[in-house]
């Protein structure tokens, strides 16, 4: 009897020590803010188990809602057919064959991988001291802000981060705070359907994914079922905007007269997703045929094959806009093509348009939005641009625009990934040609970070482009926007800033895991130091006002994104390439793994 009361006295002990040290301040573990104390409650419970066994998942309750989206009874219920197509059987290799090359530098790769995740820990560590369960952290002022609807959207938003790197104490805290988010209130009066659909209900799957933690399922329906009331409308295609109280009635909603092309456009993954991990077909049926209405009329448009960036979903009218890009506005529509394509196969009729849809664009696109710059190295490098369709004496004329932005740098990756997925060289070859266009832009730029928005030089001909000084000037001279200090081969930079952004290291990262040169590896690691040098804050990273020149004032702006896929993408570059392997995961476009399901 005495062993055993011994036993349990230095087992008590033991426990106790390791939660006054997690619990207690300290300069590596800041306190958790007041409204947090029933997390740390949680978290202490958390912890107990954690130590007892470390590959247990602890026991955390999912609280329900104060409304049940699930209940709302729809005037304009969405159709259940078609049915979830079954499980992809044979996928092509995605992923470069790394074997032991890997390896072949883990000291110099771990060190930066460390480095990724130093800069991780500090911002995290204020989002929870200054802004837990709040949206946002000002990273400036150690305030916060909440503009998604007040449900911690930096906090879903950065679970499956948590998970990647190894943080697990942090990742369980943080869901048993998520298990208590009420998505039956909101702080404002309409929901955005895109960033809800990307942000949240993405973030809730991946998180869920990755741990198998089924309090994060159960969170996920919650935002599922919210999202689905967006499609109780009369031609039951979603809302941009859902009016929080008219959905709870159930009595139908109004849908836009126009919307951009990517926010009916990016939902099919989440959708599909949901509809896989909990075997209801609805989310699945109801996105599929908001895609029947681009796939029916892809060819019909001003530029065959492309959407216009203004739709119509009211009017169903996907066809009458006379700007294309690939850029902001339309960026993720494309981006879930081939990807809706990984994740769902073509056995079926349903998902068979993935495919179609996805080389029909980027065919398009390769024929009239891509071009090589003119730079003074002549470099083989190609530019996302836009094009505008415009008649000319009765016949549409597509006129390509040479401005480009951060956002149209994702490309590079998903024509890398969509040359994979189609065994399609050229489409990869085209893939990095803008991988290194972008990584060009970030090079160019004395900060090493490139511009949100900017123009470069057209090169008259693709394959024999040589620099040309006197046109140079001449053109940047013929811009309102043009400033002195412009690299070579820039003509403005219209939009000068930097805001946290992804989709240049996104493509990197990709690149990366596809091909195994290690050219990406490193320029990845020069744009890490760069952005870490100038966001850098007291609190975390901040965006900066103008890349143009070194030393530029930041901005108290920290969107979520920030650790949910900029650092994660910088992390994984440098991580073991199994981890989130482009085999098994495809990512939605906030950068959430979703695990691809095996017949």
């Amino acid at each position: 009897m005495a062993r055993i009361l011994r036993t349990r006295t230095i087992a008590f002990c033991a426990v106790l020590i390791v939660l006054l040290y997690h619990f207690l301040p300290s300069e590596n573990a800041p306190s958790l803010l007041p409204q947090a104390d029933t997390v740390s409650r949680a978290g202490t419970q958390i912890l107990a188990q954690y130590m007892n066994n470390a590959n247990a998942i602890p026991h955390i309750v999912a609280t329900k809602s104060s409304f049940l989206w699930n209940t709302v009874k729809f005037t304009y219920p969405p159709e259940l057919t078609p049915k979830l197509p079954p499980p992809v059987s044979n996928r092509p290799r995605i992923q470069h064959d790394f074997g032991r090359e890997s390896y072949s530098v883990t000291a110099v790769q771990e060190r930066r991988r460390e480095e990724v995740k130093r800069v991780f820990e500090k911002s995290w560590a204020s989002y929870k001291k200054h802004a837990w369960m709040k949206d946002a952290l000002k990273p400036l002022s150690g305030q916060y802000v909440d503009q998604f609807s007040g449900w911690a959207a930096t906090l879903v938003d950065s679970l499956d981060t948590l998970w990647m790197m190894g943080m697990r104490r942090d990742f369980y805290e943080a869901v048993a705070a998520v298990a208590t988010i009420d998505f039956g209130k909101s702080t404002s009066g309409s929901v955005n359907m895109f960033e809800t659909c990307i942000r949240y209900l993405g973030g809730l799957i991946a998180a869920y994914d990755l741990s198998g933690h089924e309090a994060l399922k159960a969170k996920a329906v919650e935002v599922g079922d919210l999202l689905y009331a967006g499609f109780n409308t009369e031609n039951r295609m979603p809302v941009d905007f859902i009016a929080f109280e008219d959905a709870k009635a159930g009595g139908g909603l109004y849908v836009e007269d126009t919307v951009v092309s990517a926010s009916p456009g990016t939902i099919t993954l989440e959708f599909s997703r949901l509809s896989q991990i909990t075997g209801d077909s609805k989310y699945y049926a109801a996105v599929s045929h908001v895609m029947d209405t681009f796939s029916e009329n892809q060819n019909k448009t001003k530029l065959p094959g492309m959407w216009p960036m203004h739709v119509s979903m009211r009017r169903k009218d996907v066809v009458s806009g006379y700007q294309f890009t690939i850029g902001g506005n339309a960026d993720s529509m494309y981006e879930y093509l081939p990807k809706a394509h990984a994740l769902l196969g073509s056995a079926s009729p349903s998902s068979a348009k993935y495919a179609i849809m996805s080389r029909t664009f980027m065919d398009t696109s390769m024929n009239n939005l891509f071009f090589r710059p003119m730079v003074p190295g002549n470099e083989d490098i190609l530019i996302s641009g836009n094009c505008d369709v415009i008649d000319y004496e009765g016949t549409p004329t597509p006129r390509l625009d040479p401005e480009s932005e951060h956002l149209s740098c994702f490309i590079g990756g998903l024509f890398a990934l969509g040359g994979r997925l189609f065994e399609n060289e050229a489409y990869l070859q085209t893939g990095a040609k803008l991988a290194r266009g972008c990584i060009y832009a970030y090079k160019s730029f004395p900060t090493g970070i490139m511009p949100e928005r900017y123009n470069m030089m057209l090169c008259p001909d693709i394959k024999n482009c040589k620099w040309d000084e006197e046109q140079w000037v001449s053109e940047r001279a013929k811009r309102k926007e043009w400033v002195e200090h412009l690299p070579k081969g820039f003509t403005t930079a219209k939009d000068p800033r930097y805001i946290l952004r992804p989709e240049a290291i996104e493509s990197v990262f990709v690149l990366w895991r596809i091909t195994g040169r290690d050219e990406f590896r490193e320029a990845a690691w020069d744009m890490f130091q760069a952005v870490a040098n100038a966001t850098d804050t007291p609190f975390a990273n901040a965006a900066v006002s103008d890349v143009t020149v070194v030393g530029s004032q930041q901005q108290d702006y920290m969107e979520s994104f920030w650790m949910a896929e900029t650092l994660k993408y910088f992390y994984l570059v440098f991580a073991d390439p199994e981890l989130i392997s482009l085999d098994e995961f495809v990512l939605n476009t906030e950068a959430h793994p979703f695990r691809l399901p095996k017949a």
